[in-house]
């Protein structure tokens, strides 16, 4: 009798372990998404991302003028130019001065988050059209400001030269 309510309570504990555990990955992930989109919102003295934009003919910029567009068609190609524009800043980003102002978890969350948006937007793609156009729309933003990052940069290196 004492081996069956061992087993009752160890199967107890494990039950309460893997929901507390779900519960706080879940809670996690809403924390960190929230955390994303607040600095994604957040809005600096000057934009620069349109200049950045310009300089390195960068797409995202049009993507999201075509996803404002309703029905928002070739989801496929938005994709595409938006990876060829996340890669394009992720060289920039590696290759411009650091500002001491910066947030460098700042920017290592909105990485992580494009790449999130990213996964999202393929398993979304097929038959979740709404999931997957709002994931492209935040992999835009999250595009348009690691490239005002980059041009407060290099604001910053003229204005110190």
């Amino acid at each position: 009798m004492l081996i069956s309510n061992h087993t009752g309570n160890c199967m107890v504990e494990l039950i309460t372990s893997v929901v507390i555990s779900v519960s706080s990955l879940a809670l996690f992930g809403y924390w960190f998404r929230y955390s994303c989109l607040l600095i994604l919102t957040a809005k600096t003295a000057h934009d620069h991302s349109d200049r950045v934009a310009s300089t390195n003919h960068l797409g995202f910029p049009e993507v999201r003028s075509k996803l404002r567009e309703r029905p928002v068609t070739d989801l496929d190609n938005l994709h595409r130019w938006l990876e060829r524009d996340y890669r394009t800043i992720a060289y920039l980003l590696v290759h411009s001065p650091v500002s001491e102002e910066e947030s460098r978890l700042e920017c290592a969350m909105l990485r992580l988050h494009f790449r999130a948006m990213s996964f999202w937007f393929r398993l979304t793609q097929r038959f979740l059209r709404e999931a997957a156009t709002q994931a492209l729309e935040e992999m835009s933003l999250v595009v348009e400001y690691l490239a005002g990052s980059i041009g407060e940069r290099s604001s910053i290196a003229s204005c110190g030269t």
